[in-house]
């Protein structure tokens, strides 16, 4: 097989939105008062493109927005979610808001899900719950006016499909969306909300039931059955039909699409199966299909979290594999959502605790000492493209920049040995070691016409040991932990990869063939190299 990028700087073009760069997900609200926390944002979103963060726990008690007081009045406090938010904007960042946990004081349950103990449970008093949220949205408008404020999303909740994250009933989450809804409508009409925020997707609809809190089981004896089943988002076609048969608001459709099996009892636990590797745009088409087809066809779509798997001990996450992936989902998703937002862009990242060592598996673009793994660089490839969509094929896309009608093209090779999404490797690399060493080099052929006589372009290699952390952190002897001198090195280390600088000939014309090894990532820039890319 031969993987071709071809285009003339003329040709026709469509636009291309960068919904891939619109949201980036992050642990807990907590987390995002820490230092290392906010530096590795402003990276990642000047780098990659990020314009909003999504976290969980926005109302946790360690954000202390809202107490009961002991004559039993309700309490709020918003000196901790002003300095995280204050941060995030100074930054160009803006928050994607997720209305959740429950306070600890408004639970019914409490210590659900998380090390950090939230609280996934239905309120106790639904008034006090939208009263905490209408004085929690005016007092964003009053502090940020509202013509910011309009300008961010509102997500009722997190995977209220899923028992630790929602201790009720399907109809206790449609009780507390409209609930919610409406209180952010009441503070102003234009504010945009959306859910159901659902978890993952299920075989077919017989899941789709009032409880969906146990772990599906289908009778699958082959892996390749999985991959013919028809694969539906959890709640979304009965959200849609509730809100429309009260005349609820939905200005945006959210679930989380992650290549998996079903919907699990909580994350990491369960029975593991791989999907196809071409789940993701195939699940994005279906949803595609069902808003356009409900009350609300106008309303976005944003899938507010996504990645290989859904474990934050998966040693693919720091590895090559993740971010071939990464490209290949997001560029055979062009034109079917919103936003994709990668879950998440840091390793400091708590609901298990602590990752146990530097490259333990965690979900982040960036490890906990500031180091960028392979998907970083992923996403920095994407944030490259232009915005206007030249040539579509397989295993490649031209792009051209409307401004200066310059070309960029990114190619991708995701080895036909490995049929599915990118396998879980845990608790050890074994199963990533293993899927690294499949499929063999194919050709790349890069053939540009049109360009400026003597234009020059650049060609930008990610494959093992460019842009690869794990390889530089091997040649050292793999130090656990790592020293300062070890984390100075492997930041700059991770930073580099491989380059090649062309020129198209006097009739603006470019050729150049290379091998492309399994699991490559080739970005094309009609542009000079312009030095390192290094996480803060």
């Amino acid at each position: 097989m031969t993987i071709t990028i071809r285009a003339d700087a003329a040709d026709p073009g469509e636009p291309l939105a960068h919904f891939w760069s619109v949201c980036v997900g992050a642990g807990r609200a907590g987390e995002g008062l820490r230092a290392a926390w906010q530096e590795q944002l402003r990276t990642a979103a000047a780098t990659c493109g990020f314009r909003y963060v999504r976290f969980h726990g926005l109302f946790h008690d360690d954000m202390f927005v809202h107490h009961r007081g002991a004559d039993g009045s309700h309490d709020y406090n918003f000196q901790y979610v002003d300095e995280l938010f204050d941060r995030l904007l100074d930054a160009g960042v803006r928050p994607f808001v997720e209305l959740g946990f429950m306070p600890g004081d408004l639970a019914r349950t409490k210590n659900t899900v998380f090390w950090w103990g939230a609280h996934g449970s239905p309120p106790t008093d639904l008034g006090a719950w939208a009263e905490l949220v209408g004085r929690t949205v005016r007092h964003w408008v009053d502090r940020y006016g509202v013509d910011e404020v309009r300008s961010w999303y509102f997500e009722v909740w997190n995977e209220p499909n899923l028992r630790p994250f929602f201790d009720g009933t399907r109809g206790e989450y449609f009780d507390l969306y409209g609930t919610t809804a409406l209180a952010v409508k009441e503070v102003d009409r234009h504010l945009r909300v959306g859910g159901p925020a659902t978890s993952n997707f299920v075989p077919d609809t017989r899941f789709d039931g009032e409880r969906e809190d146990k772990t599906a089981h289908a009778t699958v004896t082959e892996a390749e059955d999985l991959r013919a089943l028809e694969w539906r988002p959890v709640w979304v076609e009965a959200f849609l039909d509730h809100c429309a048969s009260l005349g609820l608001p939905v200005d945006f459709v959210s679930c989380h699409p992650y290549p998996t099996d079903w919907a699990l009892d909580s994350h990491g636990e369960g029975a593991h199966y791989t999907r196809g590797a071409d789940a993701t745009p195939r699940d994005l088409a279906v949803l595609r299909e069902i808003v356009d087809k409900s009350a609300f066809p106008q309303a976005e779509i944003h899938l507010t979290e996504w990645s290989s798997t859904p474990s934050p001990r998966d040693h693919t996450h720091d590895h090559l594999p993740s971010a071939t992936f990464v490209v290949k989902a997001n560029v055979e998703s062009i034109g079917l959502v919103d936003s994709l937002a990668y879950w998440t862009f840091t390793d400091v990242f708590e609901e298990s605790g602590a990752g146990g060592s530097a490259f333990h598996g965690g979900f982040g673009l960036i490890n906990f000492q500031g180091i960028a793994k392979p998907t970083f660089h992923a996403y920095r490839f994407l944030h490259a493209l232009g915005d206007e969509l030249v040539v579509r094929r397989p295993g490649a896309v031209v792009t051209r920049e409307t401004a200066t009608g310059r070309l960029t093209a990114l190619a991708y090779h995701y080895p036909p040995e490995m049929p599915y999404s990118v396998p879980l490797s845990t608790p050890g690399r074994d199963v990533v070691e293993a899927t690294l060493a499949l499929g063999s080099p194919e050709v790349l052929e890069i053939e540009l016409t049109g360009l400026p006589a003597g234009a020059t372009v650049t060609v930008e290699i990610l494959e093992p040991g460019s842009g690869d952390a794990l390889t530089a952190w091997r040649e050292l002897g793999s130090p656990d932990p790592l020293s300062r001198e070890d984390i100075a090195f492997l930041r700059e280390a991770a930073a580099i990869t491989r380059t090649e600088v062309l020129r198209a000939d006097r009739d603006g014309g470019l050729r150049h063939t290379r091998s492309l090894p399994p699991w490559s990532v080739v970005l094309v820039t009609q542009r000079p190299v312009l030095g390192a890319h290094q996480p803060g």
